[in-house]
């Protein structure tokens, strides 16, 4: 029963790195934290960065390195604070859980054995502001036995008063070559055939996130077998073909409105989503050389209008060819606004 088990297990879980020195292209972070290992002295700790980078994985790694698997579960209560984020779980679960004191030191074989606990709240930046003000006074009154480390994407939500009461790591996304070189071990272990484009591929559509990388790697692989391609990939990721995309530019470039508007309810039709199409419209708008930097800030700010309308639910038919004709307009020196 247990090989089945293995052998269904997402590939995301079963090369999750184990320690903290495994932990790859955050080496600042490691460093810091192997420290920590050796000298068993751990501050409160803050970890943001962009997701899929290795934040949760770090924080899961130190805390199972400290105490060992005997007691992990005694001494580690982890919460995901997008479905435990108000005051109430602060007042109730996590103080009881920081409130109560453990016995000294005792080291036992390769595991420190520290006299803390440690509270893991992942995804804390998706936590009240109530909640935050209230796990202040906890972290200052129970910090002799109980270590926070709060998990977040975007540092600029959590409160100052408890970003200033942890140390910081900032962890980076994962560059191309980082990336490669993990893929290619996963698909050596899996007995997969990834030629350099198909990685160059995956790590440009990643965009620095290794789990939706190890993600889309697995997708493909039950798919289409060991053998992938770069097409491949790109039709489990959901990215929309570049020739797509540049298809809708060239005809905004036109001036034929009838053009664009095909080309729209093309990608309309194909189930392409607009809020995808936005995006890599937005990149390639960026990286243009033959359009002035006026026209860029004219489509850009179109695009961003468009990308909130979305969010809020508005018609993409309707948004794609906003933005459409507001391109036309930015690249053929049309007046942005009509008169009547």
């Amino acid at each position: 029963m247990a090989p089945l088990q293995q052998s269904n297990q997402p590939w995301v879980e079963k090369y999750r790195p184990k320690q903290v020195k495994d932990v790859a292209h955050q080496d600042e972070v490691v460093r810091v934290l192997s420290n920590t290992l050796e000298t068993s002295s751990c501050p409160h700790m803050l970890f943001y960065g962009p997701p899929g980078t290795g934040k949760t994985t770090t924080a899961l790694a130190i805390a199972h390195q400290l105490f060992g698997p005997d007691l992990y579960k005694a001494r580690v209560l982890e919460l995901n604070a997008s479905d435990d984020r108000g005051i109430n779980v602060v007042r109730t679960k996590i103080k009881d859980f920081a409130s109560i004191a453990v016995a000294t030191a005792v080291r036992q074989g390769a595991y420190p054995c520290p006299p803390f606990k440690i509270i893991i709240l992942d995804e804390a930046d998706s936590m009240t502001e109530d909640a935050q003000n209230a796990l202040r006074r906890t972290m200052e009154t129970y910090s002799k036995v109980t270590r926070f480390f709060f998990i977040c994407n975007y540092i600029s939500r959590i409160i100052e008063p408890l970003a200033s009461r942890c140390a910081k790591f900032r962890f980076k996304p994962l560059p191309e070559d980082i990336m490669s070189t993990r893929i290619s071990h996963i698909c050596n272990e899996e007995g997969l055939n990834l030629d350099d484009e198909a990685l160059s591929t995956l790590s440009s559509i990643s965009q620095g996130d290794l789990r939706r990388a190890i993600t889309y790697l697995q997708g493909a692989a039950r798919l289409f077998g060991s053998s992938i391609s770069a097409k491949n990939l790109i039709s489990v990721s959901g990215v929309i073909p570049q020739d797509v995309v540049q298809g809708l530019l060239a005809a905004c470039k036109s001036g034929d409105f009838e053009l664009a508007n095909r080309e729209v309810n093309n990608a309309i039709a194909e189930g392409y989503p607009a809020s995808q199409m936005l995006s890599q419209l937005f990149d390639i708008i960026v990286q243009a050389d033959d359009i002035s930097d006026e026209q860029k800030a004219r489509i850009c700010s179109k695009l961003g209008e468009s990308d909130k309308c979305l969010i809020d639910g508005a018609d993409e038919y309707l948004q794609l060819i906003d933005v459409s004709s507001n391109t036309m307009r930015a690249l053929c020196n049309m007046p942005q606004e009509l008169s009547y």
